[in-house]
């Protein structure tokens, strides 16, 4: 998908769901508007800083703006559940998040991973990159749904799948 740009200006859902068991889900970042449908491949580890990093956001947001935060009855009222079909665009290798004052309006970045073969000039590799505007009731939503997705795998994360051998 390389040098592709993808704008959804503002969004109408934007939500985080995984796909598969246990231990080999695949985390999706999952945005949309009217027809449009956009499915990005994350990381379980991407997840859990985006939700950090929205949380950290709007928090400042509310303290600047002096506006309370959202409440749980908006909030329940959004749809978090993936979309289908789930066709991912291409794996996300990182993401960044802005904020539009007039509109009242936040963007979370979403860029392309993008791998450089041996004998290829990086600089020439150009990733995609594609932006998703969302009120801030998404995006809290979104933030407490990447929190929610990722307490759901195992209890010990760190075991990633591998055997683990315990010695007595």
């Amino acid at each position: 998908m390389a040098n592709v740009e993808i704008e959804l200006n503002p969004v109408d859902f934007i939500t985080v769901g995984t796909v598969g068991p246990k231990g080999r889900r695949l985390f999706h970042l999952q945005a949309g508007r009217e027809k449009q449908l956009i499915t990005l491949t994350i990381e379980k580890e991407q997840a859990r800083a985006l939700s950090e990093a929205v949380t950290e956001l709007l928090d400042d947001l509310s303290t600047r703006q002096n506006k309370p935060a959202v409440s749980a009855s908006e909030l329940a009222r959004l749809s978090m559940d993936l979309r289908e079909p789930i066709e991912p665009e291409f794996r996300v290798a990182q993401m960044g998040l802005g904020y539009d004052p007039e509109r009242d309006l936040v963007v979370l970045v979403a860029q392309e991973m993008v791998l450089v073969e041996e004998n290829q000039d990086p600089d020439l590799a150009q990733p995609g990159v594609v932006r998703l505007w969302a009120s801030r009731s998404q995006m809290q939503a979104l933030s407490l749904r990447a929190r929610e997705i990722v307490k759901q795998g195992r209890v010990d994360p760190q075991s990633n799948g591998r055997l683990l051998y315990y010695w007595t």
